[in-house]
């Protein structure tokens, strides 16, 4: 709100140079915040990815916790005026790969009771399958 606020003063004083560049760091703000928003998300659609291929086995609780994982990345994402997106494919693969290690830590305090660290979870999954797998979840239902 701050931002605005100040936005208008420029703008009402003239100095658009100033103004316009006021606007830029807002947009740069505004896409730090969509991408934190599916950074988390993405923790949680990798986790369950991860936890489903390493125990061989689903519940509903996982896939619920997928599916809107999923519909949250989409939502964050979309541009709802300019009718795009926020990231690219390649920008989201790249979040995705952030996240894939964080997902790793919380799946060995989730995944078979947490009896195994990061590195036993990780040498049971192909983290090239999940990654392309949260990819196709997450294109296939926009």
């Amino acid at each position: 709100m701050e931002e605005l606020l100040e936005l208008k003063t420029l703008l009402l004083g003239g100095n658009i140079s100033e103004a316009l560049l006021l606007v830029e760091e807002m947009t740069e703000m505004s896409k730090d915040d969509k991408l934190n928003k599916i950074f988390s998300f993405g923790i949680i659609l990798l986790l369950h990815l991860i936890k489903q291929q390493a125990e061989k086995r689903t519940t509903r609780s996982w896939d619920v916790s997928i599916r809107n994982s999923v519909r949250q990345i989409q939502r964050s994402n979309k541009r709802r005026k300019a009718n795009g997106n926020y990231l690219t494919p390649e920008e989201l693969q790249e979040t995705l790969l952030d996240a894939y290690k964080f997902a790793l830590d919380k799946a060995a305090l989730e995944a078979f009771e947490g009896r195994y660290e990061a590195e036993a979870i990780a040498a049971m999954v192909d983290r090239n399958f999940i990654l392309n797998q949260a990819m196709q979840l997450i294109t296939e239902e926009e």
